[in-house]
């Protein structure tokens, strides 16, 4: 079996559209994983994903990047936080929010916390998606490093989570505000009408076939006037090919006067 009818194999055995993956950043990693077992061997290898849970569960979170913390580039959401949002709020005082690609939860959380704080009682909706299933369990469990939480300033830390034998859980208020569920940007059908849509440091890991599909995609997803707001390694060179309007490095509106 080559490296072509593995990823094949995997995708019709997982339902993992594979072929979006930029190949080389995909080979390496999966080779990684075979050297770490000393499975020398495709074929070998796709059979103990077959029988063997645990490094399916293994192989996923390699393959999808689950790294993520509260503020990934603070400078960044400082950005969000100071300029972005309050325009969003200007023009809807209840905001609906797609965090796609959460990971471990982080994300979604760290825009909860700027939404109860500029608009406590708001009503907002973030909805968070992955497609790992034991990234969107520990999120759901909400509890964290210390060092997850580098970036949360200590009076955040004390209003909203809980210390727990030196890990921090979230707190209620920000957990009624945030939903997960499982979501592939590959192949599930996107929502529509967004206020906001947070997709960071995912598509750099995607063709660049795959990353106009998404982009598209995400347009369309957003209502008018709404903003997708990407990595800080990531830039949409053709933005105004799909639509977008730039209102910063990391930042593309759909247009407002546009019909949802």
């Amino acid at each position: 079996m080559d490296f072509a009818a593995f990823k094949r194999a995997v995708g019709e055995s997982f339902g993992l559209v594979l072929e979006g993956y930029k190949e080389r950043q995909l080979k390496r990693r999966i080779d990684s994983l075979m050297q770490s077992l000393k499975v020398e061997d495709y074929r070998r290898y796709y059979t103990l994903l077959l029988s063997d849970p645990e490094q399916r569960r293994r192989f996923l979170d390699r393959i999808t990047i689950n790294v993520s913390e509260f503020f990934r580039n603070p400078e960044i959401f400082q950005i969000l936080e100071t300029e972005i949002l309050p325009r969003l709020l200007a023009a809807n005082r209840r905001l609906r929010i797609w965090s796609a690609a959460c990971a471990n939860g982080a994300e979604p959380y760290s825009l909860a916390i700027l939404c109860a704080e500029q608009n406590p009682g708001g009503g907002h909706q973030i909805e968070a998606t992955d497609i790992d299933e034991g990234a969107l369990a520990a999120a759901r469990r909400g509890v964290y490093r210390k060092e997850v939480l580098q970036h949360v300033s200590p009076a955040r830390l004390a209003r909203f989570f809980t210390e727990q034998d030196g890990n921090y859980e979230v707190r209620e208020e920000l957990r009624r505000v945030v939903s997960f569920r499982h979501h592939d940007l590959l192949k599930d059908p996107y929502g529509r009408n967004y206020d906001l849509i947070v997709c960071r440091n995912v598509a750099i890991y995607f063709t660049r076939e795959i990353q106009e599909e998404l982009y598209r995609r995400f347009f369309a997803a957003l209502r008018p006037g709404g903003v997708l707001f990407i990595g800080a390694t990531e830039t949409i060179l053709q933005y105004q090919q799909f639509g977008f309007e730039k209102i910063g490095t990391w930042f593309y509106r759909r247009p407002a006067g546009e019909k949802g």
